[in-house]
């Protein structure tokens, strides 16, 4: 897996990053980021994804709250354990 690759995954489980995100920064819509999950998750693991994201607004610029500017919590970082790679 490329880290390229890799960051995509990683962007597609985070709760605030939305798919226009990834569109922006790596060329693929949400077909695209579905059929890349599939194909490099394991079936479980993927099966978890598509409940957790289908029908979250955060995913999705034209669905989310105005209230949400940033794709992290303001704390990610400074909580024990949560270090920045």
């Amino acid at each position: 897996m490329t880290p390229e690759t890799s960051r995509i995954i990683e962007m597609a489980w985070e709760d605030r990053t939305p798919f226009e995100a990834i569109k922006t920064l790596y060329g693929l819509s949400e077909p695209d980021v579905i059929l890349l999950m599939r194909s490099n998750l394991k079936s479980k693991a993927f099966k978890n994804w598509r409940a957790r994201v289908s029908g979250r607004t955060s995913k999705h610029l034209a669905l989310r709250s105005p209230d949400i500017s940033r794709g992290y919590c303001r704390t990610q970082y400074k909580i024990a354990g949560n270090k920045r790679r």
